[in-house]
């Protein structure tokens, strides 16, 4: 071989060592970090399981009981809303109701009266009518 072909190859060889000596100092630092992470790692890890399984049980059952009370508090004021339901006539009984002139005294309207006052509405008309009056409790 020639000298300058012995250069080339010195050149080389030296580029190749500093190319090493660079990629074992990245290698060394990525160990670094990779062990730094690790070691976060090991310390979340180690404060999850530090907290006692009583404490997370006891958050458990009060969060249950919580629960339990909220369901219990919807379910009366549920029941509270359904007996204060307001219970309003239609529009067509309350005109019935007005020309009968039975409405402000609270007693129960004669069938008579009634059916009298309906004589001008349909079969359907005057079920309906009596249906709903029957449901407000005004008729039997």
């Amino acid at each position: 071989m020639n000298d300058e072909m012995m250069q080339q190859l010195t050149t080389t060889a030296e580029r190749l060592a500093n190319a090493a000596e660079s990629l074992d100092r990245v290698l060394g630092r990525l160990d670094a970090q990779q062990e730094s992470l690790s070691a976060k790692v090991d310390r979340i890890v180690a404060a999850v399981e530090e907290r006692p399984h009583d404490v997370r049980a006891e958050a458990t059952r009060q969060l249950q009981e919580r629960v339990a009370e909220l369901e219990k508090s919807n379910a009366d004021l549920q029941a509270q809303a359904a007996r204060l339901a307001r219970k309003t006539l239609p529009p067509l009984v309350s005109a019935i109701l007005a020309k009968s002139s039975e409405e402000g005294n609270g007693e129960k309207l004669d069938k008579a009266v009634l059916d009298k006052t309906l004589q001008s509405l349909s079969i359907e008309q005057r079920i309906a009518v009596k249906s709903e009056l029957a449901r407000a409790g005004i008729i039997d």
